[in-house]
């Protein structure tokens, strides 16, 4: 198994402990037809998104998170508003106070 679908597995774990609500991992397009079947086979709902030819994000986790990712329209991520990054931190776990300073900080060099 390659190093990747190892990673994506770790993911999987925590998702079922509940240590996560949703997940984002960044693999070669080669692994996400098989990581996706995986993820059907578990009923875990999922959205993916291509970031190159070769890569592809998938978002995998809680219904409702999936849904709002999904709401942003497919954008590469440093295309997201400052308003729509802060909920993706949030929704993937960081440190919340990092993600307020990241939000103010997205928002003030855009008001500038």
């Amino acid at each position: 198994m390659s190093a990747d679908l190892q990673i994506c597995n770790h993911h999987l774990y925590e998702l079922k402990k509940g240590l996560r609500d949703m997940v984002l991992v960044t693999i070669p397009r080669v692994h996400s037809e098989r990581f996706c079947a995986r993820l059907d086979q578990k009923d875990i709902r999922y959205f993916v998104q291509d970031v190159s030819d070769r890569k592809v994000n998938i978002f995998f986790g809680r219904s409702e998170c999936i849904t709002i990712v999904e709401s942003f329209g497919v954008k590469h991520l440093h295309e997201l508003t400052p308003e729509q990054d802060f909920i993706l931190g949030i929704m993937l776990g960081y440190n919340s106070i990092n993600q307020y300073e990241r939000f103010l900080q997205r928002k003030n060099a855009r008001e500038k």
